[in-house]
């Protein structure tokens, strides 16, 4: 119990990726065509518009291993006191928010990009407390 109370912190941003990632991942795998759909759409008039599959591919790939090795972080800070897995889920999590962050300042969504950069700073946050405990 010690150990929820001293990492308080980690633990719901964690919970938050967690959260976040999985049902985006899910999201995009139960509605592919939708999304893949809306995102040709989205990115039209950019270069990056004839590698829409591809790219909405390797985000759902990302999203879903940041959002496992943020559950099994929470589950080694609880169970052993370690906090790789969770600071490997973090780096994660940020590395698929610039991705995002990318391809929204691309389709000129600026509004977009503006969402991104709120999920941005508590994940670089739980980056830093992390890196403090490795």
């Amino acid at each position: 119990m010690n150990t929820i109370f001293t990492n308080a912190t980690e633990i719901l941003i964690l919970l938050f990726l967690i959260i976040t990632f999985l049902q985006s991942g899910y999201d995009k795998m139960a509605d592919w065509n939708g999304n893949v759909s809306w995102l040709k759409e989205h990115f039209a008039k950019t270069p990056l518009k004839n590698i829409v599959p591809f790219m909405l591919s390797i985000i759902l790939i990302t999203e879903v291993i940041a959002g496992v090795l943020c559950s099994i972080g929470i589950y080694q800070l609880l169970d052993a006191g370690s906090s790789v897995m969770a600071f490997y889920g973090a780096i994660l999590s940020c590395l698929v928010l610039l991705m995002l962050l990318f391809g929204q300042r691309v389709a000129k969504d600026y509004d977009g990009a503006r969402t991104i950069a709120i999920y941005f700073i508590p994940t670089v946050f739980l980056v830093f407390l992390l890196q403090l405990s490795i």
